[in-house]
């Protein structure tokens, strides 16, 4: 007969339980305040400043599909998918219900429906509870039709398995059987669900259930997909938009760090978990900076081309001069050009052929004097200043 134990260690929310086969597995949320509570402030004013602008519904909706799509590659990637981030993206735009050829694309289709599952989920701005129900639900849907090893599709596995590598930490054992799991299982929901953890913050929550998850590992197979995909499904549920699934990317983006921040959270003799939820701060802090940046660049776009109409229509500027500027506006990033790039370079080329490169250098130094254009070094740029 299994004996559970469940000790508060400390105040600063060490818990201990007790096991059959495993020894004493530990539940933390002990991280530095001093480093990291300033971090999550910032964050706070960051992404209040983000959902405040204004934003076009056509930017949202490429975005967002951008998104669904960088994130979906990104955390199947940190498994061994070896699918391109195109070719995740067909299969992604498939409208058609399609059979997977092989185990990489039925990996992302599963996943496509998962990151649909959490889009259609209700948000609101408080903490919503994790059942063990919707983590067993969510590895079904990610490990469904997928024939892995000794792994049964939402269910626990109950056999040994070794995590992690010498590159990143070294390797270790979680949970060994079945009871122990189920035990741990049970025993982290009540701790995530708690008052103390509850009254976390949303990101820091939602970092806590992906590490534990992970320290678990409770599955047979998937189990990063499904940590990542809980702590997506946590933010999202708390109302934070966007950022829950650009997470992933920047994980794969830094596959090193992801791994190392976990393995000396791990190993901290303190139970500190600073080093893996200072990485997720990290990560959302990128994320919003991106949101950021592409939302600041469409409304960019939306007065440039605005303001060119206005040129246009006063006569101000030329077709061409306004076709320049169109040309340079739609490149990705913004084109740095010189005037060479005008007779020589594609697509300029094209709008100045049979043009003397008089007549161009004209048309660049009319566009800096307006100034729609800054000219430095020999080489011109997008003057957005002009609307400061």
């Amino acid at each position: 007969m299994m004996t559970k134990m469940v000790t508060k260690m400390d105040k600063n929310s060490v818990i201990k339980i007790s096991t059959f086969k495993s020894g004493n597995c530990l539940f933390s949320s002990k991280y530095d305040r001093m480093e990291l509570d300033p971090k999550i402030y910032g964050l706070t004013l960051l992404y209040k400043t983000v959902i405040s602008l204004p934003v076009l519904p056509e930017w949202s909706t490429r975005v967002n599909d951008e998104i669904i799509r960088k994130s979906i590659f990104g955390t199947a990637a940190l498994e061994g998918n070896p699918l391109s981030e195109e070719d995740v993206g067909k299969i992604i735009e498939d409208k058609e219900k399609r059979e997977a050829v092989q185990r990489a694309e039925q990996e992302i289709i599963n996943l496509k429906t998962v990151y649909e599952t959490i889009r259609q989920e209700e948000s609101t701005d408080q903490p919503a509870k994790l059942e063990e129900s919707s983590i067993r639900g969510k590895h079904k849907a990610i490990t469904k039709d997928i024939d892995y090893v000794t792994n049964i599709p939402g269910a626990y596995r109950n056999y040994k398995v070794m995590v992690g590598n010498k590159d990143h930490g070294g390797v270790y054992t979680p949970p060994k059987c079945l009871p122990d799991i189920q035990n741990l299982m049970k025993e982290f929901c009540k701790w995530i669900n708690s008052k103390e953890i509850m009254g976390l913050d949303a990101i820091v929550r939602a970092a806590l259930a992906h590490y534990h998850l992970g320290l678990i590992h409770p599955f047979g197979d998937g189990n990063g997909r499904t940590a990542r995909v809980i702590e997506a499904s946590l933010l999202h549920l708390s109302g934070i938009r966007l950022v829950p699934t650009m997470l992933s990317n920047y994980y794969y983006r830094n596959i090193d760090d992801y791994f190392w921040a976990f393995s000396l959270a791990r190993k901290n003799k303190d139970r500190d978990v600073t080093p893996f939820i200072r990485f997720v701060l990290d990560g959302v802090m990128d994320s919003l900076q991106e949101i950021e940046k592409g939302v600041v660049s469409s409304l960019q776009r939306l007065l440039m081309r605005d303001y060119l109409a206005f040129l246009r229509n006063a006569k101000t500027i030329t077709q061409r001069q306004n076709d320049l500027i169109d040309i340079i506006l739609h490149s990705e990033p913004y084109a740095e050009i010189i005037l060479q790039d005008l007779t020589n370079t594609s697509p300029y080329k094209n709008l100045y052929r049979g043009i003397s490169e008089r007549t161009a250098r004209r048309d660049l130094q009319k566009l800096c004097d307006l100034p729609l254009l800054l000219q430095e070094h020999g080489k011109y740029k997008l003057n957005f200043g002009i609307f400061q």
